[in-house]
This record gives structure tokens, sequence and C-alpha cells, in this order.
């Protein structure tokens, strides 16, 4: 989708005029050329090799929209204190698995992952919003009810849900009652689906609140109390990396809270959508629980992990997370030059890591032990305010 193109609206438009002013999150950003180029030379590497993720349900019988009118809103729990790859994969698999394209759904996601210019992938401009996210705001919630050219997903518990810790892993956080009040408004149903193993891209990282909070005020939403805090220090590009986790995702139930309630939508009050979230909150994590006992008792099946080093060795090193920063830098200065034409990039051949620094010099500071962290700060959120001054410019 062009940033000129408004999608079909709804057959009932809008009354708010604050929705219909907003109606703009619906192509600000986005770029479909930028989905599809990212998934065909970098996503599709990274998850064959190190994250060889599953669908399961998903493809025998994918979900329809019980109301044509209104996108289905997918829900799933989210992985305790690591960058959110969980939601990467689980994107990129379905996009390239999923019957229709409006059948792919598009991210509602933290608004700190957009604020933050470093919880963009190795500082890619507008990453998450040319990826497709939304912010998640009651406001831009409310929005994308009347997009209907994807579905949403949304991970209810929020920033919570990411900041959890591996002492708190797959145990989900509370969840925004707005799922269940939109869902009941609108009429369409809630699809639940559980994330297994994504607790494991970054293990033994712990949590505290107290914590969390004084680093939200640097624009972090959360900070691990782990080993890896020292390799981060040292090595910036650690920041990013995730551990081999094989990637599970389990189809759920579909859930209608429409039939869970016997008054009119006009008269539920905040408590009764509060006690609507907490049931949906119970059948997640009953289904969760139940997808980790037969998925995740191998997080790593570091087996199949070897066997898909040995099948894509042509591809060594840049599957390896050391590498991502100029895999990802690569993709960028080339699509930059390129836009909407087709590219791959060349990863083979001797020399290519050095040839990928030459072409991106600033990639050396994710591995210049503390110091690296001054340039990538300063270029960071010097571009994250230009970025805020400048909405739907790329």
């Amino acid at each position: 989708m062009s940033s000129a193109t408004v999608p079909a609206a709804s057959t009932q438009p809008p009354n708010s005029a604050a929705i219909r002013a907003n109606q703009h999150i619906y192509y600000d950003y986005y770029d479909q050329d930028f989905v599809r180029a990212l998934d065909e030379n970098i996503l599709q590497l990274l998850d064959r090799v190190w994250f060889r993720s599953e669908l399961v349900g998903f493809e025998e019988n994918y979900p329809e929209r019980n109301n044509p009118h209104r996108p289905l809103i997918f829900c799933s729990n989210h992985s305790g204190m690591a960058f959110p790859w969980d939601a990467i994969v689980a994107l990129s698999h379905l996009y390239r698995r999923v019957p229709h394209e409006s059948d792919l759904p598009r991210p509602l996601s933290a608004p700190l992952l957009s604020q933050s210019a470093l919880m963009n992938p190795f500082l890619l401009r507008d990453f998450w919003k040319r990826a497709g996210c939304v912010d998640a705001t009651t406001l831009n919630f409310e929005t994308m009810m009347y997009y209907n050219e994807h579905n949403l997903m949304l991970y209810p518990e929020g920033v919570p849900g990411i900041g959890k810790g591996f002492n708190r892993k797959y145990q989900l956080q509370r969840l925004a009652s707005s799922i269940v009040r939109l869902s009941i408004q609108h009429n369409t149903d809630l699809v639940l689906f559980s994330t297994v193993n994504g607790e494991y891209l970054n293990p033994g990282a712990y949590s505290w609140d107290w914590l969390n909070n004084l680093s939200k005020k640097i624009g972090i939403p959360f900070l691990p109390v782990t080993l890896l805090l020292i390799g981060i220090i040292l090595q910036p590009w650690m920041f990013y990396m995730a551990f081999p986790a094989k990637l599970t995702f389990v189809l759920g139930s579909r859930i209608r809270p429409a039939d869970w309630v016997d008054k009119p939508f006009d008269e539920l009050t905040r408590e009764d959508f509060v006690d609507l979230a907490e049931r949906v909150q119970k059948q997640m994590q009953l289904e969760l629980d139940d997808a980790v006992a037969r998925y995740g008792q191998q997080p790593y099946c570091l087996g199949e992990l070897w066997q898909r080093i040995k099948q894509n060795w042509r591809y060594f090193p840049f599957f390896l997370p050391p590498f991502w920063p100029m895999l990802f830098h690569e993709f960028e200065r080339q699509y930059s030059k390129k836009g909407r034409k087709h590219f791959r990039l060349k990863l083979m051949g001797f020399g290519t890591t050095m040839r990928l620094l030459w072409r991106n010099p600033f990639v050396i500071n994710f591995f210049i032990p503390i110091l690296g962290w001054i340039p990538i700060a300063i270029r960071g959120y010097y571009k994250n305010r230009i970025g805020q001054k400048l909405p739907g410019q790329r």
C-alpha cells in the first residue's frame, strides 16, 4: 500500500470525529514492499536456521471473520525480558502462509517500541511502523476496528508482558480490558494463540518492577537483570540478540465475549469489562499451559538447530546474532536505493563480512565495548526526534 492509498471504508463509518481524523494511521509509514523485502532478505533466513518456527493449527483451519466488516483480533502471550523477536517471527511466518493477504494480522504494539529509537532493531528508522505496527493506544485500537484490509494482532499483556522476567515465565500478566470491550462493540471474535519457547529467547533474565520503572525514563521499557547485561555493555549488538529458541505458535480457541453478557453494550460498566478480560486471561492461561506441556519441553532442539546450520552453511555466519547488525543495515541501505524493486542480499563468498562493514561503517559501533553506546545513543535519539516531527515521511 502506498502512502497515498486509503483502505476501503467500513459499511458503517465511525461516528466519532476523533476516529475519522485518526484514520491516517492505516497508511502512515506502512510499506508493504518493505515487509516483502524484509521477509525475503532477512527473516526467512533467520527463521529457517535460528528460530525454526512452527505454526500449529493455523494451516489446517485458518480463522475466518465472523463479521466481514470488522477485523478479527488475534491475541497471544508475550515473551518475558526479550527483544520482541517472537512477534516478528510469528508475523513473518504467517505472512508466508495466510490464504489471503487480508487474513494477515497487523500488530498493535507498545508505543515505547516506536518512541524509543533503541527499540527499533539495530536503529533501523521507523522499523516497526514501516512493518505495519500501530501504537497500541485506546484511540488507535478503536480506529483500527474500522480497518478491513487486514486482521489485527494484539499482545494484551502490554509492556508488563515483555518485562515479566524469567522468574514469571509463561505467567500471563493482567490483560487490557479494551480487547473485550471492542470485541463486543464491533461483534468480532477474539482468536487466541499461544507462543511457546519465546521465554527462552533470553533465559535467566529476571525482572523487578522498580527497575523497569527507572529504565522507562530513558526510553527502554524494561531492563533484564542477567549475566548478559555485562555483555550488552561490552558489545552493544547483544541488546538485540536472541538465543536459538524454537518458536512454536499454537492456535487456540475463538472467543465471542458478546455471548457472555446478558445486557446491552451501552449498559456494560468498566467493572464488567475487567471481569470479562479476567475470564479471557484464564482461558489463555489454560491453553498456554497445555501448549507448553506439548511443545515446550525442549526449547532449543539443538539437534535440529545443528542440522539447519549444516543445510544453510553457505549463508554462514549471517544467521548468527553477532552478524545481524550488518545484515539489517545492508538491507536498509539497499532498500533505500532500490525500494519496490526485488533484490537479494549477497551473503555468500569470501570477504562478504568485510564488504558489508565497509558499506555500513556505523555497524562497527555495535562491537566497540562501552564507548560504542555513545554514537548509538546519539544517532538513535536524534533520528527518533526527527521522525516524531515529520510523521508519515520516509
